[in-house]
Parts: structure tokens; C-alpha cells; sequence
């Protein structure tokens, strides 16, 4: 749950906060027409989602990553444009009659830009619900509605704060300041897809096939770039959201008292009434905006941790056999044992009895579907570390999913006793 609820709301916070400002900037300068635009733009960038997330997960299309960088230029571009259009073009009063030539550019231009955005990051999350892990359980298990809840509310939470935010710079009073975020926001986000555009540099001079070598001290300033970008990914969302709290602040700052001229006590209170309502409106931003962060920093970091294991226990070998004793493994928690082999290898394996039963369940520390991550106690359950995906310890010992994969052993004179020749046999998934 946690994992698509973080996920989702770290693909789609820039391109919700740009698109909801990019729609109250162009209304508040062109009215319906620059809404109209605008729309026309969005919902073409979610009906263009809506298709290539149907052919990507419903089919065998494959889309090539250098595509990726093919969005990265049509953003940097639109940016640029959207810029430029804007200082030519975005001074005249709003709602005025003339609609040129020029403003229609501005729009378009803001349009397409909204309509990228969109098409760039919605399409994977959209995808998200048909790859769910569920370890072959269904649609209709906990497991897939575990991460569908994580997934669709990370979308109510985006809803509610785009609504939000989108009002807070349609009725602010200084018109300039959600402009100036939105200009700093995109430029922002336009350098981001500048550092990534040359992510696969010589491999997409491979693919066009451009008779040039590249060496790493001749690109240098690309690998910097590219780094730069790759490890301060979170900055660019973080300086975006400052943006944001500055104008949910200043919004509320200029609604704390009535600066509007009235002529009687009835249009006062009337125009407290608004400024309350206002006050509240920018503090409902803020709180969406706190709610996004603590998704991006404390519940990402927790959801993300990575949980040690446990330390291996003693057992004693005899030659072609490991024994454990069985008095030491029938209090019903998780027991990890290993195995050095020759190869300088740990093999390792788990122990833990089962509920209600003489029997153990028995298996290596590692699963086919999640590799050798291995698995961890917690509140008396087992747990798969990689996918948080709780095992049932009654299956613990078959085949199949996300179950340990099967280690046999036997009961003899009071102890567990496994084949050394199984344990070496494991020594694949472990290297």
C-alpha cells in the first residue's frame, strides 16, 4: 500500500502542480478562451495516456526508453515557448475583448505544455494496477487491494490539492505570483529534463546510428549533468513545493484583514466572510501540500528502509548432514541459519515452526519471485523483505509464489536434520 501511495504521488506532484497553475494563469489572462485551450489540452494529454497505458499493459508493445528523451525535448521546448509567449504576449488585461494572433500562440503553447506533461507521466501510473504483485492470488485478494487503495489514494489526495491549488491562484490578488511560480516551476523542471535528456548519450548515438565516438574525458560535463540530475531528483520536487507554500502563504497573508473599500456594515462582513474564506482555502492547500511531503519524505523513507536479518544461529555438522536442534526452533519465531561454502558463498535457510502442528517449515532464505532479499519476523508473522508480502507459515515448505523455496529435512533424535548436499544445491541463488 504504501509503496504506490508514495510512487504515484512522486510521479505526478510537478505535473498536477504545473498543470493546475498553468489552468488558473491562462483563465485569469483570457477567460474562457484560455481555459478552453487549456482543457482541449488536457484532456488530449489523458485520452493519449489512456491509449498507449491500454496498448503497453494489454499487449506486447514495446516502447523504446530513447522515446522517453523524445518527451524530454517537446517539454524543454513548450517551456521555452510558453516563456518567451508569455512575455510578449501575456500583458494584456484579462478578459480583454482582443484575442490575437499571439495570444492564441500563449495558449497553445500552455496547452501543449500541460498536454506533455501529462502524457509523460501518466501512461506509468496508469499502468500500476496491472502489475501489481499478488503472488499469484488474483485481483480479488488482499495483496492486489492492499496496493490498489495506496494507488487510488494517492489520486484523491492529488485531486483534492490540485482543486485547491488551482483556486488559491485564480482568486489571489497579486496575479504576478502564481505567473512567477509557474515560470520558475517549468524552467525548473525544463533544466531536470535537460540533465536527463542525455542519460543514454552514446547509446542513442548507437541507435541513430552517428559515425562519432564518445569518451568519457570528451563528455565529461555530460556525466556531471546527468548525475547531477539522477541523485537531486527530490530537489526539483522540494523547490517546487516551496514555490507552492509561498503562495498559499502570501494567499492567506493578504486575506488576514479587509484592504477593499465598503459603504456599510453589510458589505464589510460580507467581505470578512470572503477573506475567512480565503484564509481557509490557502490553509486547506498547505495542509495537502504538508500531506505530500510527509508521503515523500517519512513514509517513503519507512516504506524503503532496508531491515536487516536477523543473525545466523548455531548447528552443529555431522558429516553429510546439519543438525538443529529441535528445542531450539519450537518457540514459533523466524530462525536463520548459514552455510559457507567452498566458493566463499553464504547459503542461508530458515526454520520456523508451525502453528498448531509438529511440523516445521523449512526453506531456503531466498524465493523465486524476489531472489535471495530474504525474510524477516515481524508481529509474529514472516515477512518477504523485498515485497512486504506476508507469508502464510503453514505453506512455508511448498512450492509456488513468493514462499521460501522448499528445503527438506527429517526428524531424527531430537533434531532437524538437512542434507548438506540440499544446502550446497541452493548455493545458485545465493551468489
Amino acid at each position: 500500500m504504501l509503496k504506490y501511495l508514495w510512487m504515484v504521488t512522486q510521479d505526478l506532484f510537478l505535473p498536477v502542480t504545473f498543470v493546475s497553475l498553468m489552468h488558473a494563469v491562462l483563465g485569469r489572462q483570457f477567460g474562457k478562451k484560455g481555459r478552453a485551450f487549456h482543457r482541449t489540452g488536457i484532456i488530449l494529454g489523458n485520452l493519449a495516456s489512456l491509449v498507449l497505458a491500454y496498448y503497453k499493459n494489454t499487449s506486447n508493445l514495446i516502447i523504446s526508453s530513447h522515446w522517453n528523451h523524445v518527451i524530454y525535448a517537446v517539454i524543454m521546448g513548450f517551456t521555452l515557448a510558453f516563456v518567451l509567449f508569455l512575455l510578449f504576449f501575456g500583458r494584456k488585461k484579462p478578459d480583454a475583448a482582443i484575442f490575437g494572433f499571439g495570444e492564441g500562440l500563449l495558449c497553445l503553447a500552455g496547452a501543449g505544455l500541460s498536454a506533455s506533461w501529462i502524457f509523460f507521466k501518466l501512461p506509468g501510473v496508469m499502468g500500476y494496477p496491472f502489475n501489481f504483485n499478488t503472488m499469484g492470488n488474483g485481483y480479488w485478494s488482499w495483496y492486489y487491494m492492499q496496493r490498489l487503495i495506496g494507488w487510488a489514494l494517492a489520486l484523491v489526495i492529488l485531486v483534492i490539492y490540485a482543486h485547491l491549488l488551482f483556486e488559491c491562484a485564480l482568486q489571489i490578488k497579486r496575479a504576478m505570483l502564481p505567473r512567477l511560480v509557474l515560470v520558475l516551476g517549468t524552467l525548473w523542471n525544463a533544466f531536470y529534463c535537460f540533465c536527463y535528456f542525455f542519460v543514454p548519450f552514446v547509446s542513442r548515438a548507437k541507435w541513430l546510428k552517428w559515425p562519432i565516438r564518445y569518451t568519457a574525458e570528451e563528455y565529461g560535463w555530460i556525466r556531471k549533468l546527468t548525475q547531477f540530475g539522477s541523485k537531486n531528483f527530490m530537489l526539483f520536487i522540494w523547490t517546487v513545493a516551496v514555490l507552492v507554500l509561498i503562495l498559499a502563504v502570501a494567499f492567506f497573508a493578504e486575506n488576514t484583514k479587509v484592504t477593499d473599500p465598503y459603504e456599510n456594515p453589510a458589505q464589510h462582513r460580507k467581505l470578512r466572510a470572503r477573506n475567512r474564506l480565503h484564509r481557509r482555502l490557502a490553509a486547506a492547500t498547505g495542509i495537502f501540500l504538508a500531506a505530500v511531503i510527509v508521503i515523500l519524505s517519512p513514509v517513503k523513507k519507512y516504506d524503503t528502509r532496508v531491515i536487516e536479518l536477523s543473525p545466523p544461529e548455531t548447528y552443529s555438522v555431522e558429516g553429510e548432514e546439519i543438525l538443529v536442534p529441535m528445542e531450539s526452533v519450537s518457540d514459533g519465531h523466524l530462525h536463520r541459519f548459514e552455510y559457507q561454502t567452498e566458493n566463499n558463498i553464504s547459503v542461508r535457510w530458515i526454520v520456523v515452526k508451525k502453528p498448531g502442528s509438529a511440523s516445521f517449515g523449512t526453506g531456503l532464505d531466498a524465493c523465486e519471485v524476489c531472489g535471495n532479499a530474504g525474510y524477516f519476523e515481524r508481529n509474529g508473522q514472516v515477512v518477504c523483505r523485498r515485497c512486504d508480502v506476508v507469508m502464510n507459515i503453514n505453506t512455508i515448505g511448498f512450492k509456488g509464489g513468493c514462499n521460501p523455496i522448499p528445503l527438506s529435512y527429517e526428524v531424527r533424535d531430537g533434531n532437524l536434520v538437512f542434507g548438506l548436499a540440499d544446502i550446497l544445491a541452493g548455493e545458485r541463488e545465493f551468489r
